[in-house]
């Protein structure tokens, strides 16, 4: 579950020091992003001690701008999106741009971080009245007008939130932004695709290990949340919560089992009776009434494999998801699923890798008309934040593929080539719908603490109840980032810029 702490992200790198000595590997590509790791996070000691000084450090500020060129997807609950994972920032046709900062202060066990940035989109005419007609079918809900969309002109806070080391653990509170899987491209139960919800989460510093035979379990990590979902209509107000327990059996297999409850909210009582029955219920009632509904429970399994014979060369992960049963395993055929294979580095070609991902929420036995997978009867807005779905971009009864070949010119320059391909059910959204999409990715640091990054996407849709005919779009983008290394207020000395270096909270890539 990402993101990861920086004392977590400084524990791996010891950890990866320790296996390139013991191993005595030879690589220079290994080396180099050891390096740069190394350099970023210094030291594997956690930054606990409650008498470390205050300090406060700006980690960026960036300005980027976005022109679409062609009519866009913008309705992840229905039709699909142009851009994805993306903190659910708006965008519509035309020039979009964001520009903002974040930083973090510490003093002793607590710190506090901030995102905020000004984000801008240019109006759009919005859905003709027989689209809305066809959501209002689909959905079980009212019909609305068919208005246009304004523009968008605002100042939000990404992940804003406060948090403290205490035995191991790490509490926070404030808008945060979860990653609930191994694959790269998206995330069934929690992802980057909406824009980071209020809640507070307590996540394991560093794994730990059950006595007695348990301990062939390996290395073990919990997380927590619990927090709110807003911009939901139907009803408003709904609260979720989600936990994680991931081990690591051997060192080349990693397992890992998590549940959501989609709960409360307005028609549905909330009372210590409510929320235990959401944490602990297994089955659903028999003639179910607001009184004993648990809530929408979703389960879900990950693995991630090293591959035999090719260990360093080759990993396979899944990640799935299962909609009114525990597990996955308990019913593969009505699981939602999401495979992927990752390729480290092509014979006598090491700074080039390969990643390929399937996804699919059209489950065999159970899907129809988009009621199953991310819908609910009573929550008709299910595992939405302010309309964009906090799980994968495929949505409601989707087929998709994703392919990424990035080439490493150094630890954080890159050249990425990417591929999407999507499908809808035609039982769902009448008559079907295709996406397909082609882009290009640099990321350039002209400069130690200067980053440039462009990206290009072409991309064709069909969806014949929006547009009769074959709809194409460009999306180009430009950003750059500063992000000053070691920049501390006030003037620090080595023991402040240690204390930054080993702050205890999220840091995003």
């Amino acid at each position: 579950m990402r993101p990861w702490t920086r004392i977590e992200c400084a524990e791996l790198v010891e950890e990866a020091g320790d296996n390139i000595r013991a191993e005595r590997i030879d690589s220079s590509e290994a080396n180099q992003l050891y390096d740069a790791l190394l350099r970023e996070f210094r030291s594997g000691e956690e930054a606990s001690s409650a008498d470390i000084e205050p300090s406060v450090h700006v980690e960026s500020v960036y300005a980027g701008a976005t022109n679409i060129s062609g009519p866009p997807l913008t309705d992840s609950y229905h039709f699909g999106q142009t851009v994805i994972n993306n903190f659910g920032r708006p965008y519509e046709q035309g020039f979009n741009s964001v520009s903002g900062f974040s930083g973090w202060s510490t003093t002793g066990r607590f710190a506090i971080y901030t995102r905020g940035e000004y984000q801008h989109s240019p109006p759009s005419p919005g859905y003709s009245g027989s689209v809305q007609n066809l959501i209002a079918a689909l959905d079980g809900t009212p019909l609305q007008p068919a208005n246009g969309i304004p523009a968008t002109n605002q100042f939000r806070l990404l992940d804003t939130y406060v948090a403290a080391n205490l035995a191991g653990w790490d509490l926070a509170f404030g808008k945060q932004s979860l990653w609930c899987g191994p694959a790269q491209g998206s995330a069934l139960l929690f992802s980057d695709n909406a824009e980071p919800i209020y809640m507070f989460r307590a996540s394991r510093i560093a794994p730990f290990t059950l006595p007695w035979i348990l301990h062939w379990l390996g290395p073990m990590k919990w997380d927590l949340f619990f927090g709110k979902l807003s911009g939901n209509v139907y009803p408003p107000r709904p609260l979720i919560h989600g936990e994680k327990i991931s081990f690591k059996p051997t060192r080349n297999l990693e397992l890992g089992f998590s549940r959501t409850v989609e709960m409360g909210g307005v028609g549905r009582p909330l009372t210590l009776g409510h929320l235990a029955l959401s944490y602990f219920s297994l089955t659903s009632p028999t003639n179910e009434t607001p009184n004993t509904d648990p809530g929408k429970r979703t389960g879900g399994f990950d693995l991630t494999y090293r591959v035999p014979f090719v260990r360093d060369w080759l990993t396979f992960y899944l990640d799935s998801l299962a909609d009114d049963d525990p597990s996955p395993l308990a019913n593969p055929r009505r699981a939602g699923i999401n495979p992927g294979l990752y390729l480290t580095r092509f014979p006598k070609i090491p700074k080039l890798d390969l990643r390929v991902e399937g996804v699919n929420t059209n489950t065999p036995s159970s899907s129809a008309g988009g009621h199953f997978i991310y819908f609910d009867t009573f929550y008709r807005q299910l595992y939405t934040n302010k309309n964009n779905l906090i799980g994968s971009w495929i949505g409601r009864e989707g087929q998709g593929i994703q392919a990424w070949s990035e080439y490493w010119f150094s630890p954080r320059s890159t050249l990425q080539f990417g591929y999407r391909h999507a499908k809808v059910a035609s039982d769902f959204i009448p008559r079907g719908e295709t996406l397909n999409d082609g882009s290009v990715k640099a990321n350039w640091w002209v400069h130690k603490d200067l980053c440039v990054s462009a990206f290009v996407q072409y991309e064709k849709w069909l969806a014949p109840v929006l547009a009769p005919t074959m709809q194409s779009n460009w999306t180009s983008s430009i950003q750059i980032s500063f992000q000053p290394h070691g920049f501390d207020l006030p003037a620090h000395s080595p023991r402040r810029q240690r204390t930054a270096e080993l702050a205890d909270q999220d840091g995003k890539e």
